[in-house]
């Protein structure tokens, strides 16, 4: 976690204002405004297709789900992250700057900000109401599932050539890695 130099703890209200004219990528974690890595190329290929793969399977289902990439999702009044990718199956939780409340499946594809997604993101998901949560590590080619709603301490490791199971879709929907890089 790379702090922006930032004495005291700020509310999400006030870092969607500061924010508005800012450049640098930032997420809020715990009242602290901390600086997101530039993804590579490897990263944003893997969201990139993974938003595709799972927009054309909602589409072609008549979902109502949303899939979005890199918005801002406020969790609380000192949280506000932006996952690689997201779904959110209720609608009134979307407005123009993002989500509000915690969207039904979250994908991150870990760079160098490894701890925050592996640690503090995995707690404020699992608290916040975050349904399904993948964590995709590029660099040693696993993916971490946790399905909070039935299993909230179980995590399943599957490498890239497995073909996993979307559970907030019943199994409808499965993903192969591989496929995507």
């Amino acid at each position: 976690m790379t702090a922006i130099p930032n004495p005291e703890k700020i509310t999400a209200e006030e870092y969607l204002r500061l924010t508005e004219t800012m450049e640098e990528r930032t997420e809020l974690l715990d009242g602290q405004i901390i600086a997101m890595a530039q993804p590579n190329r490897l990263h944003q290929r893997i969201g990139y297709r993974l938003f595709n793969v799972i927009d054309t399977f909602i589409r072609s289902n008549h979902g109502q789900c949303e899939v979005n990439g890199e918005i801002d999702v406020r969790l609380g009044d000192g949280d506000v992250v932006v996952p690689d990718v997201s779904v959110t199956c209720d609608p009134s939780k979307l407005n123009e700057h993002g989500c509000i409340g915690a969207p039904d499946w979250v994908i991150e594809i870990l760079s160098s900000n490894r701890n925050d997604d592996l640690v503090y993101k995995l707690d404020l998901y699992q608290k916040s109401g975050v349904r399904e949560y993948w964590i995709i590590d590029p660099k040693h080619q696993m993916v971490f599932v946790y399905f909070f709603e039935s299993s909230p301490n179980v995590v399943e490791l599957h490498d890239w050539n497995d073909e996993i199971s979307v559970r907030i879709y019943g199994g409808n929907l499965t993903i192969r890695i591989a496929d995507l890089v």
